[in-house]
């Protein structure tokens, strides 16, 4: 049993880095909730029949094939080498855990607010760490209030996109028609198949999630000749993706060598536009598509469309914890130390990424951590293997105990 005076830990969010928190917290029996807005894993789950670029035993750890053996002593995992898809992940991998945890988590509970008790975020009181946090939580019913001495936020960033305007900002008309634009990866070979088929797609965005919408469509353009996809970048390079030598990701290689090969050949139903600028967006109504303007570097354009998949990328919800003292990134929008950080290796790859060191984890709140997806903001970097090590190095601190390590 946990001890009396053992701090109370809050990890929000039941995804990988969530549950991995709390492996660790019931290692060292320390009281814990975890609150989940939705169900577990619930952003792997929203583009689960992706395939993960990086193998299984890069996205687990001992600590969780322990846990689950514990319980399911004849659980058999996916191959070390295997690339599975989001939804695999979570049937063989998070759902087992989570059934491990026997009451501690609170699915469809989502933590709107944080603040901390009789302090607002100006107030420069010295004894903060003593006060606890305030969590203003929903569930399908009803509000309420719950305390905390420790925080990890660990929701990711998959909640909130980005916009599809010049400058970050919605174009024309987008907000009124957000509603019916796809910012997220759809699953047009499956469940959302006739949604696309036999439709012109318009496709916004440069990286790995437009790149696998665009060969997607391609796909389905082969069998539905009246197919068509138009892709919009905004950077101005021919080819879309950057391949990376010797690249030890094959998974995402192929996924590069396969969208550049669409975006500079111009068939397969497919037209790519470098340069791309997203101006005006007008939902013309149900069943009627969408008019889309783009400013391109030989002129301005307008196509009508059936659909617009807008793959943009997503960014951190800092508004969680307003009233508390976290120091921002002004670009990334991550905690400031770990930007500092990861500033130094921006430029290597994310398989070439390793954890900062503990104190980057700080905040001027106390108590108070960001981990996973969300601590690199904007920064599209991050693997699970790195969030894994964040919370060792979180609880680290929280301990106070700078070599702990339960792999022994």
């Amino acid at each position: 049993m946990p001890k009396s005076d053992a701090p109370r830990l809050a990890i929000l969010g039941a995804g990988p880095i969530g549950l991995e928190a709390w492996l660790y917290a019931k290692k060292l029996d320390l009281p814990f909730t975890i609150y989940e807005r939705g169900r577990t894993g619930e952003h792997l789950l929203r583009w689960g029949h992706v395939r993960l670029f990086s193998p299984f035993a890069m996205n687990a750890t001992a600590l969780g094939r322990g846990a689950i053996k514990s319980v399911k002593p004849s659980h058999e995992f996916p191959a070390d080498d295997v690339c599975i898809t989001g939804r695999e992940h979570v049937a063989q991998y998070l759902n087992p855990l989570a059934e491990t945890l026997q009451g501690n988590i609170q699915n469809d509970n989502v933590v709107l607010k944080i603040g901390r008790r009789g302090l607002l975020k100006s107030d420069a009181d010295a004894g903060r760490a003593k006060r606890p946090f305030r969590l203003l939580v929903r569930d399908k019913t009803r509000e309420r209030i719950e305390e905390a001495d420790v925080i990890l936020d660990c929701t990711g960033t998959y909640a909130q996109h980005r916009w599809l305007g010049d400058g970050g900002i919605p174009a024309v008309g987008e907000l009124q028609a957000e509603p019916q634009i796809a910012y997220g990866l759809e699953d047009i070979l499956g469940d959302r198949k006739l949604q696309y088929a036999n439709r012109t797609v318009l496709v916004v965005g440069a990286g790995y999630s437009a790149a696998t919408t665009v060969c997607n469509l391609a796909q389905i353009a082969a069998e539905n000749q009246t197919t068509w996809g138009i892709w919009l970048a905004r950077d101005p390079s021919s080819t879309p993706l950057r391949r990376i030598p010797n690249d030890p990701l094959r998974e995402r290689d192929r996924l590069a060598v396969r969208a550049n090969n669409l975006a500079t050949r111009s068939d397969d139903n497919v037209e790519f536009h470098s340069g791309a600028v997203v101006e005006a967006i007008e939902f013309l109504g149900q069943d009627r598509g969408f008019r889309v303007t783009a400013r391109t570097p030989e002129k301005s354009r307008t196509w009508d469309v059936d659909r617009v998949i807008g793959n943009v990328g997503f960014t951190p919800d800092t508004n969680l914890y307003r009233e508390l003292q976290v120091h921002e990134c002004y670009t990334s929008l991550g905690p400031m130390k770990l930007a500092t950080a990861l500033a130094g290796s921006k430029d290597l790859d994310c398989t070439k990424q390793t954890c900062q060191g503990a104190d980057t984890l700080r905040n001027p709140e106390p108590n108070f951590y960001v981990l996973g997806a969300k601590s690199y903001g904007r920064n599209s970097n991050f693997l699970m293997r790195v969030g894994f090590e964040q919370v060792r190095e979180a609880f680290t601190l929280i301990t106070g105990d700078a070599k702990l390590n339960l792999y022994k």
